[in-house]
């Protein structure tokens, strides 16, 4: 069967971009805010607390990213 759907992930179709899931608009999950707050605390900034689960999935990303943390693949 043919992959059809497309994301920016290479290759991967169980990833879905923040932007297009139904419940991004929602406020974030408690994993969420948890990780984010240990992130930002190895960031050295201040953990955002009013973040939709789709801005929070892209911090989340951005803060891994510059901590090196969660990039196991």
């Amino acid at each position: 069967m043919k992959n059809t759907q497309k994301n920016n992930n290479q290759g991967d179709n169980t990833i879905k971009n923040p932007d297009e899931w139904t419940t991004g608009k929602e406020e974030m999950t408690g994993a969420q805010k948890s990780y984010l707050k240990t992130l930002s605390d190895e960031a050295g900034e201040e953990a955002e607390e009013d973040l939709t689960k789709a801005e929070a999935s892209k911090k989340i990303e951005e803060l891994q990213e510059r901590t090196g943390r969660g990039k196991d693949h």
